[in-house]
């Protein structure tokens, strides 16, 4: 597999290392997990749908666009309260 040459912020390199070193794992191969492991934009949306056709089908809850936007809202307003934010 050929390598593939970034660049980013000299700290955020470190910070990188040094979690992928905490884990045991090179640099390269702690970005690789990590690429391998995240989800992109259209994968999350299909895994969302999917969680909302299971739950309609399993009690009937199908919030309106209006809900999940109020529901989204009060979601990021905790985490937000919770990390300090």
């Amino acid at each position: 597999m050929p390598d593939a040459n970034i660049r980013l912020p000299e700290e955020a390199k470190d910070r990188l290392a040094a979690i992928a070193a905490a884990e045991g794992l090179s640099l390269r191969a702690y970005l690789a997990r990590l690429a391998e492991t995240l989800l992109t934009p259209a994968e999350r949306a299909e895994r969302a749908e999917k969680a909302r056709a299971a739950l309609k089908e399993w009690n009937g809850y199908a919030p309106s666009a209006a809900q999940q936007h109020d529901l989204d809202a009060e979601l990021d307003r905790r985490l937000a309260q919770v990390t300090g934010q």
